[in-house]
């Protein structure tokens, strides 16, 4: 009797563990990234979100001639202040006016040298993104992919402008092409050089011209 009872058991235990749902594993297809998202994060975009401020000095230098302002950027807040020889200035970035939209352009044109990599997915909704593999980079005539945004041509304050980013395997930029209203020819063309490290950021501090007679900068760079 004991017998029976031990083997009903038994029965009544296999029948439960095969009637035991399974647990269906949920595998997340990745998602391949695109070429601007690989060159934004090669440069530390991930940890954007984390930065309070971000200071720099830009820095133009063309024969004896020198030229330098620097800045205070505070991302979240938007506010930003410009330090020059001439006059320091605070404003919000995100509320521009005709008092400050001159001061706001440099503000515009020093952040684009240090941050285009970023650039490229923060203007996506005001620009197009082409891309042409093994291509002749114009100052070190190594053979490069090469990616290109172009801006629509209204808003902004250079609208219709070309920018031709030509870049390493490890998605670091190496020079780069300014064509103006996306001119067939190039309206100037640099290098990404002398790249340093600041936390999880990769910033190029130096840029020349192929004839050397152009060499723009960045010193002070500090982000929290």
């Amino acid at each position: 009797m004991k017998t029976i009872i031990l083997s009903l058991g038994l029965g009544l235990l296999l029948i439960s563990c095969k009637e035991q749902p399974q647990e269906q594993v949920s595998e997340t297809p990745e998602v391949e990234l695109s070429t601007a998202e690989k060159i934004a994060n090669a440069h530390g975009y991930e940890q954007w979100d984390s930065v309070e401020k971000i200071a720099f000095t830009f820095n133009v230098d063309r024969g004896e001639n020198h030229f330098d302002r620097s800045w205070v950027w505070e991302p979240k807040t938007g506010m930003v202040t410009m330090m020059s020889a001439q006059d320091t200035i605070s404003y919000n970035h995100q509320e521009v006016d005709s008092t400050n939209a001159q001061v706001d352009a440099g503000f515009i044109n020093d952040k684009y040298w240090l941050l285009t990599p970023f650039q490229l997915l923060w203007d996506a909704d005001n620009s197009e993104l082409s891309e042409k593999a093994a291509q002749v980079a114009p100052i070190s005539g190594d053979t490069l992919d090469m990616l290109t945004i172009t801006y629509k041509n209204e808003g902004g304050y250079t609208p219709g402008d070309a920018y031709d980013f030509y870049y390493s395997e490890d998605y670091k930029i190496k020079e780069w092409v300014f064509r103006k209203s996306n001119a067939d020819q190039a309206s100037m063309a640099t290098t990404w050089e002398d790249y340093d490290t600041y936390g999880a950021f990769k910033f190029a501090k130096t840029h020349k011209d192929s004839a050397q007679t152009v060499n723009i900068n960045f010193t002070g760079i500090k982000v929290n």
